[in-house]
């Protein structure tokens, strides 16, 4: 027996975007391609609202 959601769900649709920041291991954050720290952009944060990296969760488990 299958179970009735699975009827219905669809993968998710992945969007191809450009994320104008990379993470700076060095630094330990997240920096613009001008070397300016990626949380200090209130444009940036304003668009994405966070500049959320996966550095955390590689190092800690209660991320």
């Amino acid at each position: 027996m299958q179970p009735f959601a699975l009827n219905y769900a669809r993968p998710a649709v992945e969007l191809e975007a450009a994320i104008p920041y990379v993470y700076d291991a060095g630094q330990q954050l997240n920096v613009l391609r001008d070397g300016r720290v990626a949380a200090s952009d209130f444009a940036l944060l304003r668009e994405f609202g966070t500049t959320t990296s996966t550095a955390g969760s590689k190092t800690h488990f209660d991320d």
